[in-house]
């Protein structure tokens, strides 16, 4: 895969992903911003911006007229914000390249965040609230989050609470805006069948006229914890999620192939151990599975699963039992070489097309500065020995760096917290 990259005299960077025989093409435009650079009062503000964007701007100045111009040539499009980036993309045939970089270099240059609209989205934004608070799956991390990172700004929620979406202003917005949209803290990618000429010409006149500025600054996290910690949030379920991790490794740790590997053993694909032994052994739970979430300080291994509510303290203590294995027996070589061809596999998958690449792209520049290819990530996942493995199991997998969060039908947390010794 060639990448070429670009950096305009404000320190706005481009990516150019050409992919010869596809008949794709994507833009994404990122920025290295969300809700871990918010204050409390401002918790919430990157994601409601986010929607905002695609409210209208001079040359579209409806939402009508933005959909409408994307929807006319098929695009598939949408925008996310996390914790700490932000991105706005459309995928087209690669005959309308043209179309999906003026539209998304117009929503986000040049949106005119009208207080009408303002007023109207916030009821969407408490909607959208209001139906994964409905979906313990996914609000169970929440809850995680908030155990893990306590009170500092990983900790809260990327939605933010109602209450403030309720009260911003568009004052907010446009600071909010100004501190953090900054060409320093921005990559613009284009992958897939497009003219590079013509491409690089149209991006450099779009977003060449931003002025420089310093990027954004996030407050650091430093892990102090000394004891397992449980977190239960009682709520009336038709079953019980949990998830359970432990502190581990920021982006570009020496370790962190040497991690996924540890994951992947455990957690990864219905061969994985956990897997195995929780659902197809036990028939504790329907699904089960391991990852790891990195930040540019701090990162964490979550094992997640969905169980039956008199079966909880069984999940835990089972799963418990197997970070307790891994860290006792070496894994064989049989086994590290099952889950290394299955990160390589997945991997390798996850790059054929067009929007997987400039995503990946895009946020490599952001996070290291410079574009780790699937080459790089396949090199450092061969690089990983059993005993590494093993070395960072032992690392990791400390009795007083638990933390279980729970949600369902449950009062008290004393047990599980007998349960969490390594």
């Amino acid at each position: 895969m060639r990448y070429v990259t670009h950096t305009l005299k404000n320190g706005l960077r481009i990516v150019l992903a050409p992919m010869p025989g596809t008949e794709t093409a994507t833009v994404i435009v990122m920025t290295g911003t969300g809700s871990r650079y918010e204050n409390e009062h401002e918790n919430g503000l990157a994601h409601f911006l986010e929607h905002m964007f695609f409210k209208g701007t001079k040359k579209r100045p409806s939402a009508k007229a933005v959909s409408e111009e994307l929807d006319g040539v098929g695009a598939q499009y949408n925008a996310y914000t996390s914790k700490d980036r932000t991105a706005y993309y459309a995928k087209v045939g690669s005959q309308f390249v043209d179309t999906a970089l003026d539209v998304i270099s117009d929503i986000y240059l040049n949106s005119t965040l009208p207080p009408k609209e303002i007023q109207k989205e916030r009821g969407a934004v408490v909607q959208e609230i209001g139906m994964y608070e409905d979906m313990p799956m996914r609000s169970v991390a929440d809850v995680f989050d908030a155990l893990i990172f306590g009170t500092h700004p990983l900790g809260r929620t990327v939605l933010g609470p109602k209450e403030n979406i309720l009260k911003f202003s568009r004052k907010e917005f446009e600071i909010y805006h100004k501190r953090n949209y900054v060409p320093s803290n921005t990559v613009v990618c284009v992958a897939g069948s497009f003219s590079e000429k013509k491409v690089l010409a149209a991006i450099q006149k779009s977003f060449g006229r931003l002025k420089e500025a310093a990027a954004p600054e996030y407050t650091g996290f430093a892990w102090n914890q000394h004891e397992p910690r449980v977190a239960v949030k009682e709520k009336k379920t038709d079953q019980t999620q949990l998830m359970i991790g432990v502190p581990a490794y920021p982006y570009g740790h020496r370790d962190e192939y040497a991690l996924g590997v540890l994951t992947a053993i455990l957690g990864s694909g219905m061969s994985s151990r956990l897997f195995s032994e929780i659902r197809e052994k036990r028939g504790l739970a329907y699904s089960v599975h391991a990852w790891v979430d990195k930040y540019p300080d701090v990162g964490y291994f979550v094992v997640q699963a969905g169980v039956e509510h008199g079966k909880l303290e069984k999940a835990v203590s089972t799963i418990v039992a197997e970070f307790k294995k891994i860290k006792r027996t070496q894994v064989s070589g049989e086994e590290l070489k099952k889950a290394k061809a299955y990160m390589k596999g997945t991997k390798t998958l996850s790059m054929e097309t067009s929007d997987e690449i400039a995503g990946s792209a895009a946020a490599s520049l952001l996070t290291f500065g410079k574009i780790r290819t699937l080459e790089d990530y396949l090199k450092g996942v061969d690089r990983v020995t059993a005993a590494d493995v093993q070395r960072v199991a032992r690392d990791i997998f400390r009795g007083e760096h638990l933390n279980l969060a729970v949600i369902g039908p449950h009062e008290k947390a004393e047990k599980l917290e007998g349960i969490l010794k390594i």
